[in-house]
């Protein structure tokens, strides 16, 4: 079985900065794309970021773009999420998913991926 743990999140001043990662036990993926994705209270579920398995391809949402990070380990056994300049918007449970049907490229879209996270909460306040 595979389990995704997020960890990281808290409560950040606006301009400031936080690490999330995404640690992946259990079955090893012979390829999974990965992907982070947030959700405000009343707002729909919104992908992030997310990198291929093979290659390193990374896409971001124009929100965070140029100022959120995705990475990946060698090993394949965590996924970083590292957010600067954060902004009142970036208000949200942070969730790292796993979409086993994709090596090299990378889905925007939550239903595409099978496995998630429980959350992590992260708190920009001004």
């Amino acid at each position: 079985q595979v389990r995704l743990v997020e960890s990281g999140g808290g409560l950040v001043q606006a301009g400031g900065s936080l690490r999330l990662t995404c640690a992946i036990s259990g079955r090893t993926f012979s390829s999974a794309s990965m992907g982070w994705f947030r959700q405000a209270p009343g707002k729909e579920r919104e992908f992030v970021a997310g990198i291929a398995w093979a290659g390193g391809r990374t896409a971001y949402s124009d929100s965070v773009k140029g100022r959120f990070v995705i990475s990946m380990d060698n090993g394949k056994n965590t996924v970083l999420l590292q957010m600067n300049s954060l902004d009142l918007e970036d208000t949200a449970v942070y969730s790292c998913a796993a979409d086993p049907n994709k090596r090299w490229f990378i889905s925007t879209t939550w239903t595409q991926y099978d496995y998630w996270g429980q959350g992590t909460q992260v708190i920009v306040s001004s």
